[in-house]
């Protein structure tokens, strides 16, 4: 009696959707175990946006070779104030430098270097908009921002009032 050993046909990822759900699991994982993990601030540069200042140091899609692509994470310098908008929040904001205030739903909430400002997560959105106290001193903070609780709410973003640079720089 003689046996024969044949090997498995590997399964085709382009016939399968549960083959290419497999495939897409191996890549994101591979992704998160060899991606960059180390960001450089002078990698990045400020731009001035309908927001404000910003600098974003993660943006899904946009930078693929970093790990966690399920984060955003950008800085804001607030000039004098940002713009005004509405989104469903859940944002966790943390002050590197300065002095200023939060008008979260037309309530006041002061901060400072060290602080950190949480952004609720609601039903129809969290008006908001930030402020430097002292115009000319350095007023920096980080958001930090994660995707798959964003995506899951459907957030938006509303623009309700432009950063005063940014109407300076496209007038």
């Amino acid at each position: 009696m003689e046996k024969t050993r044949t090997m498995a046909q590997e399964p085709d990822a382009s016939t399968s959707d549960y083959e290419a759900h497999l495939k897409a699991r191996r890549e994101f994982i591979e992704q998160q175990n060899t991606g960059k993990l180390l960001i450089k601030g002078n990698e990045r540069e400020f731009r001035i946006t309908r927001q404000g200042r910003s600098k974003y140091f993660m943006y899904p899609n946009v930078w693929p070779e970093h790990a966690l692509q399920e984060w955003m994470v950008f800085q804001q310098d607030v000039v004098h104030h940002t713009g005004k908008h509405r989104h469903q929040g859940s944002l966790v904001i943390f002050v590197l430098d300065g002095r200023g205030y939060t008008v979260v739903e037309g309530v006041r909430m002061d901060w400072k270097k060290g602080d950190l400002i949480l952004l609720p997560l609601k039903a129809g959105g969290v008006e908001h908009q930030h402020f430097n106290i002292e115009p000319g001193q350095s007023c920096k903070w980080m958001a930090f921002v994660y995707i798959p609780m964003y995506d899951q709410i459907a957030s938006f973003t509303e623009q309700i009032e432009l950063n005063p640079l940014y109407r300076a720089e496209t007038s």
